[in-house]
């Protein structure tokens, strides 16, 4: 580009914080949630109707990170 040509240094409009989070969150989705595991019912991992406790326990065991 040559030096003589003039530039658009004209600032973009500001983008409201919803609109950003909305933008972002269909690029990469939504990593947090929107709770954390302390503020969460305890009860809600509660065993189903005709799961043992081995079942229990074996899915207590799977890391968060594999879908647990």
């Amino acid at each position: 580009m040559p030096e003589d040509t003039p530039r658009d240094e004209s600032p973009a409009p500001e983008e409201p914080d919803w609109k950003r989070r909305l933008r972002l969150a269909a690029v990469f989705g939504d990593t947090m949630p929107e709770t954390t595991s302390d503020e969460r019912d305890p009860e809600a991992g509660a065993a189903t109707p005709g799961e043992d406790a081995g079942d229990r326990w074996l899915r207590a065991q799977v890391p968060p990170h594999h879908g647990g």
